[in-house]
């Protein structure tokens, strides 16, 4: 190569099944934002990449510069289990043709390193077979399992590893990565990761400082509140209770209800609203107005704490807790350090969210304590992991040495649903 000719871009993969709402995608989008602002400067080398996930619409997402979507056909869960989100085709079908898509984007594009957010064979081991191929036909590349800091109740989860046997992961993955803080929560202790797996745990701390933020153009009348339901499918009640609020004098409140709630509930939500509350369906950057405001009520989904950890505004977290109990051990771990303050769904009024408001006016949280620079970790990570070893050195560490199922039904049975 000439000594003037520009370096190979480091091509990278995220991966995210994406059956409700938008955390998965949206932690994605936060790590390709930071790997294409500051993998440049550790390496030298542009970066360029694909999000691969399976809710509809994010394609026109506010993606860096170099990356683009690939949406699969959607999947959604009825309680406990998967079905198809649109096709009539059935859910075998539905996951063989998204194991078909992921294959082909991984042998076309032949990326450097390929993330997969928190199921590590996707749905029903879609991705068993595109991992083994990579691991086959390109030695060099890297594969990490990014796990956000709490999975579920260890009951649940075990039962989630038992389908997704910790060998085959140890086969196709290289490290895992936890955005979280092991001094708050360490999935190590708690049971919700098979000790097999213990010795690839790379803790990269909260992805907070320093996501990338869009433009806001709600511009809220100041001080005021905010209220905010993630992606919004099970935020109805409280935005809800929240709309009915009394806000402190002097004060303005914003309901962002969320893009998956539906309009009836939105609607709902509206009418409850005081007059001193604004509802909206969504905002550009909540993690923006979420710095600006006096105080702040939330779900516990990671995206929305962390954006809130990333802060000094006191924050109130109302986690769900069924089907998972991921947001209220979330908040109840936050809570013990001092970092935010936590109200169970059945302790949920407009009194007692307006009783808070009054208590913390005037107040700042020091969450300075928190290893809240994931994002930047993951940089070093991302450099460590793609930029040191030569191709032969991979070689030797991975050897080509997994099965590549050419399909998904010729995949051991217990990889058929797995994930």
């Amino acid at each position: 190569m000439s000594r003037y000719a520009v370096p190979e871009p480091v091509r990278v993969v995220f991966y995210s099944h994406d059956s409700q709402g938008l955390g998965h995608f949206r932690r994605n989008r936060a790590l390709a934002h930071a790997l294409a602002d500051g993998l440049p400067g550790l390496t030298g080398r542009q970066v360029t990449g694909l999000l691969v996930n399976g809710v509809a619409g994010t394609s026109g997402a506010s993606v860096p510069e170099g990356f683009d979507v690939v949406t699969l056909p959607g999947v959604g869960k009825n309680g406990t289990s998967y079905g198809p989100r649109s096709l009539g085709i059935g859910m075998a079908a539905v996951t063989g043709l998204r194991s078909e898509i992921v294959r082909a984007t991984l042998t076309a594009f032949a990326p450097d390193l390929v993330v997969v957010d928190r199921h590590a064979l996707g749905v029903d081991g879609e991705l068993a077979p595109a991992l083994a191929e990579l691991r086959a036909t390109r030695p060099g590349a890297r594969t990490v399992l990014g796990l956000r800091e709490v999975l579920d109740d260890p009951a649940a989860v075990a039962a989630e590893w038992a389908r997704t046997p910790a060998s085959l992961v140890r086969e196709l993955f290289d490290e895992i990565w936890v955005y979280g803080d092991p001094r708050v929560h360490d999935l190590r202790t708690t049971g919700e990761l098979p000790e097999a797996l213990h010795d690839l745990v790379r803790y990269q701390g909260y992805l907070a400082h320093g996501r990338a933020e869009d433009p806001d153009d709600l511009h809220p009348a100041r001080p005021y509140l905010i209220t905010t339901a993630g992606g919004g499918s099970d935020g109805t009640a409280l935005c809800r209770a929240a709309a009915a609020a009394e806000v402190p004098a002097g004060h303005h409140h914003v309901v962002v209800t969320g893009p998956q709630m539906t309009d009836a509930d939105h609607r709902e939500v509206e009418r409850a609203a005081g007059p001193s509350t604004r509802v909206v369906r969504s905002v550009p950057d909540a993690g923006g107005l979420i710095r600006q405001a006096v105080a702040t009520v939330s779900m516990a989904g990671y995206n929305t704490v962390a954006e809130t950890m990333a802060t000094d505004v006191p924050a109130l977290l109302v986690p769900r807790d069924w089907p998972r109990r991921e947001q209220l051990i979330r908040a109840e771990g936050l809570t013990a350090v001092g970092a935010a303050d936590v109200l169970r769904q059945g302790d949920l009024t407009p009194e007692r969210i307006s009783g808070w408001w009054a208590s913390v006016l005037g107040r700042r949280v020091d969450r300075s304590s928190l290893d809240l620079a994931g994002l930047s970790t993951v940089v070093r990570s991302t450099a460590r992991l793609t930029c040191e070893a030569t191709p032969a050195q991979a070689e030797a560490a991975h050897p080509a040495r997994v099965t590549a199922y050419p399909t998904p039904a010729a995949r051991p049975e217990e990889l058929r649903h797995a994930g």
